[in-house]
Formats: C-alpha cells, sequence, structure tokens
C-alpha cells in the first residue's frame, strides 16, 4: 500500500498546471482532493512520476451565481457544496446528493472536479451533472471550452478531456424541484445505483448512475413521462446493464427502475 516514487509540485495558476502538464505528458497526474488517485496509486494501478497539485488555485474554489446559472468551481469539496447557502437556495438538489457522498473525510476533501474528471461509473455527481443538463467548464491548450454534461461522460473512467485539459468549473441552472435517490456499497459508499430526477413544466430530466459502466440520461423514461410514476419501468431501456460482485444485472435494473419511481414521486 506504499506509492512509486514520485515528483511534487504545488501550482498557484491554471497557466502554470497546463505548462507542467505539457513538458511531462502522460507522466504527470493533477491533484485536487485526491480520493480516487492516491488510492489508485497505493495499489500501483498509477504510477505517475509527478503529481501537479491543482488544489489552491485561486477562483476554482468558489460557489457564486451568475445570471440565472450557479457556477461550482471544480476545487470546491463535496462539504462545500452541502454547506453553501447559493445552493440550498437555488438548486437544493445538489445538496442531497453531497450529503450522500462517502464519508466526512470524503467531503472535506474530495472535490467536484475531481470525480467528474476521475469518471467512477459509480460516483454521484454524474446523475444530477446528467440531470440537470449542466455545463462543465474546461480549459487547455488550445484554451478555454464548455463541454456539456451528455457529451462528457463516454466510458468507464473515460471522459471528453483531452489530455492537456483542465476542469476549471461546472455550471447548474437553478434546480426548483429535483430529488436523488441511492442504493450504494455499505462499505465505500459509493452507488450501486444512484437516481437523479429534475422537473420543469410538465417533463422531467433523468441521470443515472452506478448501473452502466457509464452514466446516462434515461431518454425511455423522459419520453415515456406523464405526471405519474409508471415510465420508471423504462429505467434501463436500451442500457448495457454492468454485473460485478455487488450486484447482478437484474438485480441492478430492478433497483433503478425502483430508485426512478421513487425519485418522481419525491
Amino acid at each position: 500500500m506504499i506509492p512509486a516514487k514520485f515528483d511534487y509540485k504545488k501550482v498557484s495558476s491554471i497557466s502554470e498546471a497546463l505548462e507542467l502538464l505539457a513538458k511531462h505528458g502522460d507522466d504527470a497526474k493533477l491533484l485536487a482532493g485526491g480520493h480516487s488517485l492516491i488510492p489508485a496509486m497505493k495499489l500501483r494501478l498509477n504510477q505517475p512520476e509527478i503529481l501537479i497539485d491543482i488544489s489552491q488555485i485561486a477562483g476554482m474554489n468558489t460557489i457564486k451565481m451568475d445570471g440565472d446559472e450557479i457556477v461550482i468551481g471544480a476545487n470546491c469539496t463535496h462539504h462545500q457544496i452541502l454547506t453553501s447557502d447559493v445552493v440550498k437556495q437555488n438548486a437544493k438538489m445538489l445538496t442531497e446528493v453531497a450529503k450522500m457522498i462517502g464519508d466526512i473525510q470524503v467531503r472535506n476533501r474530495g472535490t467536484i472536479g475531481g470525480s467528474l474528471a476521475h469518471s467512477d461509473p459509480s460516483a454521484d455527481w454524474p446523475a444530477s451533472v446528467l440531470a440537470a443538463d449542466a455545463k462543465i467548464e474546461v480549459e487547455g491548450k488550445s484554451g478555454e471550452r464548455t463541454i456539456a454534461a451528455t457529451d462528457f461522460f463516454q466510458g468507464i473512467f473515460t471522459t471528453a478531456l483531452e489530455d492537456d485539459e483542465i476542469i476549471t468549473a461546472i455550471r447548474f441552472p437553478k434546480i426548483a424541484d429535483g430529488n436523488y435517490q441511492k442504493f450504494f456499497q455499505s462499505a465505500s459508499r459509493f452507488a450501486i445505483a444512484g437516481v437523479a430526477v429534475i422537473k420543469f413544466g410538465g417533463k422531467v430530466r433523468v441521470g443515472v448512475t452506478g448501473v452502466s459502466d457509464t452514466p446516462y440520461r434515461a431518454s425511455a423514461v423522459e419520453a415515456a413521462y406523464d405526471g405519474t410514476s409508471s415510465a420508471a419501468a423504462l429505467a434501463v431501456d436500451g442500457v448495457e446493464v454492468m454485473s460485478d460482485h455487488f450486484a447482478g444485472e437484474e438485480y441492478r435494473s430492478h433497483l433503478a427502475k425502483v430508485l426512478v419511481k421513487k425519485a418522481l414521486e419525491s
């Protein structure tokens, strides 16, 4: 449980981090909260030669309103989101998500940007990011760009981020009516199935995590929603459901339908 030897560099700006990424290429890894990277390094599943600590970059750990959007810096911890008055007043569902992540140590150190970049198929944030149609702001050598949440997750531990890009912020719309439901592994509290539902007008958006190797929008549920919870039966339509030592395909499928039903009714 001891990592391989590595160098460490704490940076104070995005440009400095990008310079080091360009210099070291695949030998470098970004360090924010470290709750995904450090365990992998201890198991030597990941052996970077240099860690670039971006946790203290100014402006990346703030939560603010920008017009009708809530802008959450990528370095904001789960605890910051949980206790933010801006989030409570404008997107209370996000506090529900943050409250269910890990334990107090994880919530105090883990970051939303790190979680999204790592793209663990059982992480909590992807479901709400998808259901909210959030926008993920990134910066790289070629400049700044915005990635739609629906385009961001591309597979297990795989995203639309380029190797030289850093997530800088996530933009959420105001969420007046949303709910997050989760059935979790008792040790890690990762989702065996997690469902975020956001209602707007007479329609819903549904994000699902933990069920497939890639978080997804339950588009069949969204299309069939009629104001009742009957559309929950379509929660895994067209989806390749995971099977592992925590839960088989049939069980995960059942959980997804139950949680979508609960979220719709809540």
